[in-house]
């Protein structure tokens, strides 16, 4: 968990550049106990950064964090929220049961607090497949998603973002144990789309574990792949000026994000 010290060393470090975005991301970036004030630092800098929250949606109804989403929508914090299909079956399947039914009361009490109709209240939903295959259509799916939500539940949301499902981790474990590891890589590599590589996230983000350690992207961070060859270095030993133009790490999983329209944190790339 993420210590005060961290927060701030991190927080001072940003001060001293002009990166305009903070995302706070991991399982759930809400339990870290400096989150509120981790906000609003990087609101009180100037000048004042965008804040995204990752945000694990069942969170915002827990006992201790009721009143969590009233703060973020006063912060103006933009939140992009997993949500693996508008079906319950699909969703309860996927992450357990009651969880769908806890997500569509998290975005109704967003939707109330003013988030996906208000302009400086964005609520973005991210899809993922389930299996050994790429996203469908971003337009298409997000289509579909407004239509199916609005009608069954009357949530509203203003993007779909679709990420593909990357070869690490606990996913990787599930290819392998099914023997089907090396098709879905060998999908990935012939789906191989060059022009996804000007946006992709390792090209203009940070990411930053959890002790202040610097990877290229989540993924890496994932595989602990530091940028000092796997040694410890941390954000605050980091010049800024040192940024542009340095060398990215990359492996095989890298081919998940350049697939087909590939996929960013902002969703599909072309």
């Amino acid at each position: 968990i993420m210590t005060r010290e961290t927060v701030d060393r991190i927080i001072n470090w940003l001060a001293k550049t002009d990166i305009p975005i903070v995302d706070l991301t991991g399982g759930a970036p809400e339990m870290i106990p400096d989150f509120r004030r981790f906000i609003e630092r990087v609101k009180d800098l100037t000048p004042s950064r965008h804040v995204i929250d990752r945000c694990n949606l069942t969170i915002l109804l827990e006992h201790g964090y009721e009143h969590l989403a009233r703060f973020l929508a006063e912060k103006k914090v933009e939140i992009i929220a997993s949500m693996p299909c508008y079906s319950a079956a699909n969703v309860d399947a996927q992450r357990g049961d009651g969880v769908f039914e806890g997500s569509i009361a998290a975005l109704r009490l967003l939707n109330s607090l003013g988030y996906g109709t208000d302009p400086e209240l964005p609520l973005h939903l991210v899809y993922n497949p389930v299996g050994a295959f790429l996203p469908p259509s971003q337009d298409e799916l997000e289509n579909d998603y407004k239509r199916e939500l609005q009608k069954h539940f009357g949530i509203v949301f203003n993007r779909l973002f679709t990420l593909s499902n990357l070869p690490i981790g606990r996913f990787a474990a599930y290819l392998r144990h099914i023997n089907e590891l090396d098709k879905y890589m060998q999908l990935l590599i012939d789906a191989f789309n060059p022009a996804t590589i000007e946006g992709l996230m390792c090209r203009n983000t940070i990411s930053v574990g959890w002790r202040g350690e610097v990877y290229d992207c989540d993924f890496n961070q994932q595989l602990g792949m530091q940028w000092n060859n796997g040694q410890a270095i941390f954000l605050w030993d980091v010049d800024p000026d040192s940024l542009e133009n340095r060398a990215i790490m990359t492996a095989d999983h890298c081919f998940g994000c350049t697939a087909g329209a590939g996929s960013s944190c902002g969703g599909a790339i072309v």
